[in-house]
């Protein structure tokens, strides 16, 4: 059982989060909190994961709104630890995200703003709406594990670009991700997967498979234009085999809403998802840019589990 409910905020900060710049911006954080009369108990984050953990501890501890300081990764520690409970429901805990990360996508969907003072108004406002959470099921090193997500997951090179930028510091972020995603091409061993969804089965050698709550990714990609992040659906995209250089050329889509149009990019709206292993080749899944296992992967939506604060 909880205890007596806290009417503050817990906020749990990534001191590492824009490549580790967060530290030396923390303290004039917390001091335009403290001046808009904004009562909060802070944590900081030692360790991977460690955000999950401190949410479920402030959920046990009475709190019912959390605040997240870092990016997108921070972000979904935090969603986790909020689903991963099971004290009081998901959509009963308020969750906002002050967006100090690198690429920042999550917020773009929600047009949550990135300057201080104005999402620290939104914020006081605590104007919310519920946003819908995907749960990913795959393995890592033969083991199965369950993960939520509340933007973006990606598999096959999708995966593997995630894998390549791992550790890196982004300084301009859509430029570095669009070289990881170009430049890793060439590196790449495209293999064979089976996709099942609705009642169709796909075997095929997949390029990408993207499964979206939200629309961006990868530093302002949209490579699932047609996400709602409410309807209940998942949004499913798709690209079979594809020349290097053909990637090249469209790689403009990868911004204007336009990749759906394509010849070579299929796209659906769907509610469950399964990857399975083809050939002895696993292909990686990553959720809102990290990766987190292999196929078989499942996923499976929980509509409208999250509430956020919006502008």
């Amino acid at each position: 059982m909880s205890k007596k409910v806290k009417d503050h905020w817990f906020i749990i900060v990534n001191p590492k989060a824009n490549g580790g710049r967060l530290e030396k911006e923390w303290e004039h954080i917390k001091q335009c909190l403290n001046y808009n009369h904004i009562n909060f108990f802070i944590k900081k984050t030692t360790h991977p994961n460690h955000a999950t953990e401190l949410t479920k501890d402030a959920i046990e501890n009475g709190y019912k709104k959390i605040i997240a300081v870092g990016g997108d990764g921070t972000g979904n520690e935090v969603a986790n630890g909020i689903l991963q409970q099971k004290i009081i429901p998901s959509s009963d805990i308020t969750f906002a995200l002050l967006p100090v990360g690198t690429g920042n996508d999550w917020i773009k969907t929600h047009k949550i703003p990135k300057h201080l003072e104005t999402w620290i108004k939104m914020l006081k406002n605590e104007k919310t709406t519920f946003q819908d959470v995907g749960l990913v099921q795959c393995f890592l090193n033969q083991k199965k594990i369950e993960r939520y997500f509340i933007n973006v997951a990606g598999m096959a090179y999708d995966a593997f670009g995630v894998q390549l930028s791992e550790g890196k510091n982004w300084h301009f972020p859509k430029i570095q991700y669009l070289f990881h995603a170009l430049s890793g091409l060439f590196k790449y061993k495209i293999h064979r997967a089976k996709l099942i969804f609705d009642e169709q089965k796909i075997i095929d050698y997949f390029y990408i498979i993207n499964v979206g709550i939200c629309k961006y990714s990868g530093g302002g990609m949209q490579l699932v234009p047609h996400a709602v992040p409410n309807d209940g659906n998942f949004a499913l995209t798709f690209v079979r085999k594809i020349s290097k250089l053909d990637v090249i050329l469209n790689s403009y889509r990868f911004y204007n809403s336009s990749l759906l149009e394509h010849s070579k990019v299929e796209g659906s709206l769907t509610k469950k998802i399964r990857v399975e292993t083809m050939d002895d080749e696993p292909t990686g899944v990553e959720v809102d840019g990290e990766y987190i296992g292999e196929s078989p992967v499942e996923f499976s939506i929980l509509p409208k589990a999250l509430k956020i604060i919006i502008k």
